[in-house]
């Protein structure tokens, strides 16, 4: 499983209100969801981003509510992984449940540029970026066919059909 795009660098608590305001969390519906995302941090956002494109974060990404509108706003935009120095944990467990890869490397954090090309190679535990390549601890098995699945949810559907 890998991942390729541009970096979306921003700083350390990004919180839930952040990534998804409020005012519209009155919809689980991805495709409305993700023309908000980022809004209150970054208006320009949601024009910018692109398909397979990487959020990156600082300390204590997702932190605040343990709402999922958060993690599905964020894969709807298109994200197609976020590399932070450290997430919330209820953000982590909503990421995974939903099919968002994120990693931890406070040492790529560091070093990515915002409008940097970014690689990730789930299976192998490898971020490249600027032509550095950071080491972070691989998948598990079962978490890559969590995210390969589309989610928690989809890949208990698919071992209920064996």
């Amino acid at each position: 499983m890998k991942a390729r795009g541009t970096a979306h660098k921003y700083g350390d608590n990004i919180d839930t209100d952040v990534i998804i305001p409020a005012r519209y969390l009155t919809t689980f519906d991805p495709e409305e969801l993700k023309l908000y995302c980022m809004e209150d941090i970054d208006a320009d956002f949601v024009s910018r981003v692109r398909q397979g494109d990487i959020l990156v974060g600082g300390k204590n990404f997702g932190c605040g509510s343990s709402r999922e509108h958060a993690t599905i706003a964020i894969k709807a935009s298109g994200i197609s992984c976020v590399i932070a120095e450290s997430f919330a944990r209820i953000f982590y467990r909503n990421a995974i449940n939903i099919g968002l890869p994120i990693i931890e490397s406070g040492a790529a954090v560091q070093s990515i540029q915002d409008g940097e090309i970014v690689e990730v190679d789930f299976d192998k535990g490898e971020i490249t970026a600027g032509g550095k390549v950071f080491n972070v601890p691989a998948y598990p098995p079962f978490i890559q066919e969590i995210v390969e699945s589309g989610g928690l949810l989809n890949r208990i559907g698919k071992q209920n059909e064996l």
